[in-house]
């Protein structure tokens, strides 16, 4: 296997890390502060290329792969998660969708889109469904002109922010996942409102809203995937979505450690640098294990191939180590700043802050641990079957 980067990638990466360095951290604690959205941000993405990185070039965009998204996504982390979950949703998830499904009509209209700053949101949870995707009640009913839309989405990423979102519903009357399909619609749709925002513990410069649909009619070139199998396909693209927010995690973490390795080295307490205690030291030592075994777990998932997509079970290694993993990491990295870190004028408060969400959004730590174990078991163990 080998683990070495393109001239290319390397380039990439290191532009990534140059914008993120250079402009995004000293504006990241103004989109925690101010709950808004970076718009500013958002510019100097499209400026760079690095918003619909995977488009592909028939459609005007770079043609990049999922790794190449992954490396970009982890620079910009490393000082803005908020920026670099723009980046994750910009190139994958519903673009990949897009990409694998969706009509030339539809990558016409929606693709320039994404290449001018839009960042597409998927629209899966309920008030009633949430790991539990498949009890979705959100539905499209057959009409004159296509579909009438009816029910209410909530925690969606960019609620109101975003032009367009991929909505999961009942498309027919198959219970389960058989009868669930994704509906393109954008926000300026008869019928379609933006609910009230639900304020978060962390990642505050995106918005996690409620979408609420009143018989909103939508066009039969709306439907992106349908039953049967329309679920499956939509799952399958959300793989790479899942693993960008790996990777949005694995960034906060290599930023926390890097301020914890320098800080270590430079402050000084009973004639030394606390770097020389060996209590600091196996922090830093456990610290730098757990950041390459993440990124190693996401780069092979991201190499991985299955119709088009990574595979479910690597990418949920991925997610689920990457996600604890950031915890432990930018807690770590809190506690050797001491009262400095625990203060709002360093970043690792808020990091820390933003790092907890991962092991709760793209699939609780506990439904990927339930995905994997369906895969490893056999199946007279698997409870689930």
């Amino acid at each position: 296997m080998d683990f070495e980067l393109s001239g290319e990638q390397r380039a990439l990466r290191a532009r990534a890390r140059a914008l993120a360095d250079g402009v995004f951290r000293d504006r990241a604690a103004r989109w925690d502060e101010d709950e808004a959205y970076p718009w500013d941000n958002v510019k100097d993405l499209v400026r760079a290329g690095f918003m619909g990185i995977t488009i592909p070039r028939a459609h005007g965009g770079p043609g990049g792969s999922v790794l190449d998204v992954l490396l970009v996504v982890e620079e910009i982390a490393r000082v803005c998660g908020v920026t670099a979950r723009i980046v994750v949703e910009g190139s994958l998830g519903v673009v990949g969708a897009l990409t694998a499904y969706g009509t030339e009509a539809q990558k016409r209209r929606y693709f320039p889109w994404v290449l001018e700053g839009e960042k597409p949101a998927i629209a899966i949870t309920e008030p009633e469904a949430g790991s539990a995707a498949t009890d979705l009640v959100t539905r499209a009913d057959e009409s004159p002109e296509g579909y009438t839309l009816t029910g209410e989405k909530r925690w969606i990423t960019g609620a109101g922010t975003s032009r367009l979102y991929l909505v999961y519903c009942r498309l027919g009357h198959a219970p389960g996942a058989a009868g669930i399909g994704g509906v393109l619609v954008e926000r300026d749709t008869a019928g379609f409102r933006i609910g009230e925002r639900d304020r978060t513990m962390g990642l505050r410069g995106i918005p996690e809203g409620r979408l609420h649909f009143d018989r909103c009619r939508v066009p039969r070139e709306s439907v992106l995937v349908g039953p049967p199998d329309g679920f499956k396909k939509l799952m399958r693209a959300y793989n790479s979505q899942r693993l960008g927010a790996a990777t949005v995690a694995l960034g906060l973490a290599q930023g926390a450690y890097e301020l914890a390795l320098a800080f270590a080295q430079e402050r000084r307490q009973f004639g030394r640098p606390i770097a020389d205690f060996q209590g600091i030291r196996w922090k830093l030592a456990d610290m730098a294990i757990k950041l390459d075994a993440a990124r190693l777990l996401i780069h092979r998932a991201a190499c991985t191939d299955v119709e088009g997509f990574p595979e479910p079970l690597q990418s949920a290694k991925a997610k689920t180590f990457a996600a604890e993993m950031a915890q432990e990491v930018t807690s770590q990295a809190l506690q050797i700043h001491g009262a400095a870190g625990y203060g709002r004028a360093l970043p690792l408060e808020r990091m820390a802050r933003d790092a907890r969400m991962f092991a709760i959004g793209g699939g609780t730590v506990e439904m990927m641990r339930n995905l994997i174990a369906d895969r490893i078991l056999p199946t007279r163990a698997n409870f689930r079957r």
